[in-house]
């Protein structure tokens, strides 16, 4: 049977939420030593391990069909390949710093300044876009100590909790993009290998449905349940199932994360005892 090839990075930041990914979707691999290539055995996959700027061009070749990457590689590589789906992991952004002892008051600060990135394609199109002549200088790695050595006056570069650039002297000024990790993948895939690929995503986003949400179970008096379902609808309508003492029942629902606290203190309002809240293991829409 054909197996849809996926590139994967061999290690860093990406690597092991990768791999806990497939696990999730009980996706089974071999060959835990990660050598070059594993294969599954329960699955028509097969993974390339490789490094993660080099990923957008092995599927741009054919020599993989899509990878796991972040979207900033994938942008700054400028293939034609496609998102398949945004992860929700890996989270950073792409910006420019400058020393925290300089005076930043726009983006012309940069003018006919030197700046240091590893990510130029990315860099040049943002400038050129807000009419910045500035000198760019590509580095690999260490971008952050470039100011202190004279290298550069100012970095672009990826930021996470911002601690790097704090201890590098440096501040954060302009944020040009947001990033995380992605599928992306050629845009033309042969029919059977579509097929396996639109299996995975179907895996995946069962797994981040149930990781938005919790499973949610009250109980309610009578007199209660038309306020307190206002306030859980539920995926179409809450479950309501009568209780054994007479005039109270117990109410079943799911609720986004994002609005759990929020929800929790309406349903404490409008009545709710004895709440239980559990996580989703795997959501079907």
């Amino acid at each position: 049977m054909e197996k849809l090839k996926i590139a994967l990075q061999k290690s860093g930041r990406l690597s092991e939420k990768s791999i806990q990914l497939l696990q999730e979707c009980n996706i089974k691999l071999t060959n835990g030593n990660r050598k070059l290539i594993a294969v599954s055995s329960n699955f028509p996959i097969e993974i390339l391990y490789l490094r993660d700027d080099d990923i957008p061009q092995y599927i741009n070749d054919g020599v993989a069909d899509i990878g796991i990457v972040g979207e900033n590689e994938m942008l700054e590589k400028n293939y034609p390949l496609t998102i398949y789906q945004r992860l929700g992991f890996a989270k950073c952004r792409l910006s420019l710093a400058i020393p925290k002892t300089e005076n930043y008051q726009s983006i012309n600060y940069f003018r006919n300044k030197k700046i240091a990135t590893s990510y130029p394609s990315i860099l040049k199109t943002f400038l050129k876009k807000n009419n910045i002549n500035a000198e760019i200088h590509q580095i690999s790695g260490s971008v952050e100590i470039s100011p202190s050595i004279g290298l550069a006056d100012a970095i672009f570069d990826i930021v996470s909790s911002g601690s790097t650039l704090l201890s590098n002297g440096l501040k954060e000024v302009e944020k040009v993009m947001n990033s995380e990790a992605v599928i992306i993948g050629n845009k033309n895939l042969e029919s059977q290998k579509a097929k396996i690929l639109e299996d995975m995503l179907f895996r995946i986003r069962a797994i981040q449905t149930a990781n938005s949400n919790k499973y949610i179970l009250l109980n309610a008096p009578k007199n209660k349940l038309e306020e307190i379902t206002q306030v859980i609808p539920g995926m179409k309508s809450p479950t309501i199932m009568p209780l054994a003492e007479e005039g109270w029942y117990s109410i079943h629902s799911v609720v986004n994360e994002d609005k759990f606290w929020e929800i929790i203190d309406k349903l404490k309002n409008a009545g709710a005892q004895g709440i239980l809240v559990a996580p989703i293991e795997k959501m079907i829409l």
